[in-house]
């Protein structure tokens, strides 16, 4: 029995609970197809063609014989024995071609597929990202959409395939002997019916050991990421660590060796019934020849003929578990599909008005929404998805920042600041009110016209695992050398970054961890810089700053906040002195706005905030 029927037959054994078909789902995999329907054509023709060619061998062979036993001359056999070498290139080449075929479906839809998931994943909220684990949606991305591309590429293939040649090999068995073909599909019982069982058996523990891969896959994407690696090294306990891990690996190592002699045994078993079905081919086909009811070269056409007979009889009893399987894949990938971003941008969507821009808060009341909302408990790795949420964290927010104002936020932490900041740039709308700038709805704006109006320096200074260079354009892709130098010499990291090894090349690691968070936060100030936008939001932008390094980085602040409005977040209200205007927020609300001057002579929340900070110096103030 060929190997490919041993991978479709103990595919059986791996049979998922069964699923009814979902007819939207077939609707959409449709969809999807149909730019590849004219090659998908292609492929099912070839198919019925390459199974035609392989039931024609056998019987030729069993033409040769007859000929050989009546004395023939010799022309026929070497006719026929030409016409079997020129089907078997004939094979060959249409396998070739049928692999090109398969391979440019599959890959064309996972491009398709892969595309169009990452498209929508980055058009959902940031809510989503808050709360989904990245593995789980990075497995949609490849793994769910790799099984759904099995569909065309193995699926489509075998069934149509192993449909036409068990067609024709019956009919053909059937012409050339009927008894025999009914005995020897007689024994087929015997061996798919214990393999479904035992199938079903193996099932749960193949999604015990998927479900044990994904999660040490997630234990090391944590503990190996360079703060998860520190946080252990500072709090962990390598040897328990070690040893919840080296748990799980040894079960999988179980199941693997289970799994293992299972298709051990399986193949076994398949050649096994192969073998006894092929002896009584040979049995009574030789009993039934020697007796004059049969041509010997019937009986070597039958033997030919059953190996090309169990082959897609046992694989098209586990066609519906490929089916499924490939239906789930589709499932999960449109799961995702369907969870629709709650910001959308409008059809007849804005551009920013020219030149400096004020920005306005209108009454604005907001809460997050809850994880029903913009998220998937596949994604979460939960049960069930947390139905909690919607609780208004900001209470009527109003403010105004004129056109080049300086308005800074302070506040207690949790006071609700950052999500100000958060609404502006909109990564999340607003519940009731309005936020606009230059007079706009932020709703009414396009994405690009906001994205290109608006910069934003937030607390963590985050990079990427890639060079000083490709982090810098970020902000402007034609920027030119001369460019990044000036940004940097004004964030005072040019000294810096002139002495890495390899420059503006030199890549900064996993979220810029080969810098220190001072480095990091300027880098990100940098990018801001570069970027030239007319609205610029500082959440906590000098946080991880010594003073020395937050007066270099203040100056550049200065030079590059002059005559655009700015949204400035501080916990050191030494930042913030010069603001034209600073609002107090505490529990979602405003709670004192002014100057730095008049706040302190209120004697309210603000003087309290300042005298904590800065002691008797504060209070002689």
């Amino acid at each position: 029995m060929e190997t490919t029927a041993w991978t479709q037959l103990y595919s059986v054994m791996h049979a998922r609970e069964r699923r009814p078909l979902a007819r939207a789902t077939l609707r959409r995999i449709a969809v999807f197809a149909r730019p590849h329907r004219r090659r998908i054509a292609q492929f099912v023709l070839l198919s019925v063609v390459t199974a035609l060619l392989a039931v024609a061998t056998p019987v030729l062979a069993g033409r040769v014989v007859d000929a050989i036993v009546s004395g023939d001359d010799g022309s026929l056999v070497v006719r026929l024995a030409v016409l079997i070498a020129l089907i078997a290139l004939a094979e060959a080449a249409f396998g070739l071609l049928g692999r090109w075929l398969s391979a440019t479906l599959g890959e064309g839809l996972i491009l398709d597929l892969r595309t169009a998931v990452f498209d929508h994943v980055q058009r959902m909220p940031v809510a989503f990202f808050t709360r989904t684990r990245t593995g789980a949606l990075v497995s949609r991305l490849n793994n769910d959409v790799i099984g759904a591309q099995r569909a065309f590429s193995n699926t489509l293939s075998g069934v149509v395939g192993n449909l036409v040649t068990l067609v024709l090999t019956g009919a053909v068995m059937f012409t050339l002997s009927w008894q025999i073909t009914l005995l020897a599909l007689a024994l087929l019982p015997v061996f798919v019916v214990p393999a479904r069982r035992m199938g079903r058996r193996m099932a749960g523990l193949q999604r015990e050991a998927a479900d044990l891969n994904a999660a040490m896959g997630t234990r090391m994407t944590e503990r190996f990421s360079a703060p998860g690696a520190t946080l252990v090294k500072l709090f962990g306990r390598p040897g328990d660590e070690s040893a919840e891990f080296a748990a799980r690996a040894r079960r999988v190592r179980d199941i693997g060796v289970r799994t293992a002699m299972a298709q051990s045994a399986f193949i076994t078993a398949l050649t096994l019934v192969s073998a006894l079905a092929l002896a009584l081919v040979y049995g009574l086909g030789g009993w039934y020849a020697l007796r004059g009811g049969l041509e010997p070269g019937a009986v070597v056409a039958l033997a030919l003929l059953l190996t090309r007979l169990y082959a897609p009889l046992t694989a098209l009893a586990g066609a519906r578990v490929e089916v499924m399987s490939a239906l789930v894949s589709f499932e999960r990938v449109f799961e995702v599909l369907d969870l629709k971003p709650l910001i959308e941008e409008k059809p007849d969507a804005r551009e920013v008005p020219e030149g400096p821009v004020s920005v306005e808060f209108d009454d604005v009341r907001f809460g997050y929404p809850s994880a029903d909302k913009v998220s998937l408990a596949s994604l979460e790795e939960v049960a069930a998805l947390d139905t909690r949420g919607g609780a208004e964290v900001l209470h009527g927010v109003s403010f105004r920042a004129e056109p080049g104002q300086t308005i800074a936020l302070v506040g207690s932490s949790g006071a609700g600041k950052s999500t100000v900041a958060q609404l502006l740039p909109r990564l999340y709308d607003v519940d009731a009110g309005a936020v606009r700038i230059g007079g706009v709805d932020v709703r009414d704006l396009s994405a690009a016209s906001l994205r290109g109006t608006l910069g934003m320096v937030t607390q963590d200074g985050h990079l990427f695992h890639d060079t000083v260079r490709a982090n810098l354009l970020l902000a402007r892709p034609d920027a030119t050398d001369d460019d990044l130098w000036d940004v940097l010499r004004r964030a005072r990291l040019d000294a810096l970054v002139r002495s890495l090894p390899d420059g503006l090349d030199t890549v900064v690691g996993e979220r810029g961890y080969r810098l220190s968070g001072g480095e990091r936060q300027r880098m990100t100030i940098a990018r801001l810089l570069l970027a030239r936008q007319r609205v610029v939001i500082l959440d906590e932008a000098t946080a991880h700053l010594d003073n020395t390094s937050e007066a270099a980085v203040q100056e550049a602040l200065a030079e590059a906040l002059e005559e655009r409005t700015a949204v400035v977040i501080a916990h050191r209200l030494s930042t913030v002195r010069a603001a034209d205007l600073i609002l107090v927020v505490e529990a979602g609300g405003i709670v004192e706005r002014g100057t730095h001057e008049e706040l302190l002579a209120a004697g309210g929340r603000y003087a309290e905030l300042y005298r904590t900070q800065f002691g008797n110096v504060a209070a002689a103030a």
